[in-house]
């Protein structure tokens, strides 16, 4: 929306008159709090880090193209810069480049595929009547015991659900991303594959965003997004569950690095 836009918008809704100067010279005092969130300071060390990534529509010159709005805000080189030194985990959706980032970054860092993502495009085609029983055999295959038990599930799930190759052959192309969580024990496992946190956060991102068409340009979709991570922020007075036991289990798994940072 333009600021005209905004301005007639805020009249018709509540009444109230607001120049397009003064709506201008409020959005661009919101312009600076994202930048100050964007550059602010971050710890040393992160053990889990998810990267995700919202679709929009924006304007570049004549044309509307679709972008991604990163939830981890800004390239991998600009966090270290922020004071990140380390990763421990990095759990990444399905977008072109992530691992591969990361690796140069920071070499360390185990790369996980994010499990919700797998879920959600192994569902796309699956029938209403079939969704219970293959979702529960789905989970058959990221919560087994170890590699060898996943796999086996995978190959009994590919057996089963024979009109359903895509998902089998999907799982099996990334399997060397999905197997990281395998190396760890349970509790670090269940922070990797119980994304709650991450699936809330996009839904509020998805649900301020889908609100414009098109976007007229990076800053404005910016914006849109940084007000909803503010908005939802207020409610975030949980901590992610059991993850008093999952930190104990990153201290020893992960000992030595931790101990530099601690």
């Amino acid at each position: 929306m333009t600021t005209r836009e905004i301005a007639a918008t805020i009249k018709e809704m509540y009444d109230v008159d607001l120049s397009p100067t003064l709506v201008s010279h409020i959005t661009e005092s919101v312009i600076e709090d994202v930048r100050q969130w964007q550059n602010r300071p971050l710890d040393s060390i992160y053990p889990i880090v998810f990267m995700d990534g919202a679709v929009v529509k924006i304007r570049d010159g004549q044309r509307i193209v679709n972008k991604s709005i990163h939830i981890v805000l800004g390239i991998l080189t600009e966090l270290k810069n922020r004071g990140l030194r380390d990763i421990l985990i990095a759990c990444v959706d399905g977008l072109k480049g992530f691992p591969e980032a990361i690796e140069v970054v920071y070499p360390k860092t185990a790369v996980q595929l994010c499990i919700v993502h797998m879920i959600r495009n192994s569902l796309k085609t699956v029938s209403w009547k079939d969704y219970k029983q293959l979702t529960t055999q789905l989970k058959s295959i990221y919560q087994a015991v170890n590699e060898q038990e996943a796999l086996s599930n995978l190959e009994r799930f590919r057996q089963d659900w024979p009109q359903y190759p895509r998902i089998a052959d999907m799982w099996e192309r990334n399997w060397a991303r999905i197997a990281t969580m395998f190396s760890y024990e349970g509790e670090i496992r269940r922070v990797i594959y119980t994304t709650n946190a991450i699936e809330s956060l996009n839904s509020v991102i998805r649900k301020a965003t889908t609100k414009h068409k098109m976007f007229p340009d990076d800053e404005a979709a910016i914006k849109v997004a940084w007000l909803a991570i503010m908005g939802a922020s207020t409610k975030w007075t949980m901590p992610i569950q059991n993850w008093k036991s999952a930190l104990n289990r990153f201290c020893i798994e992960f000992g030595e690095r931790l101990s530099s940072f601690l």
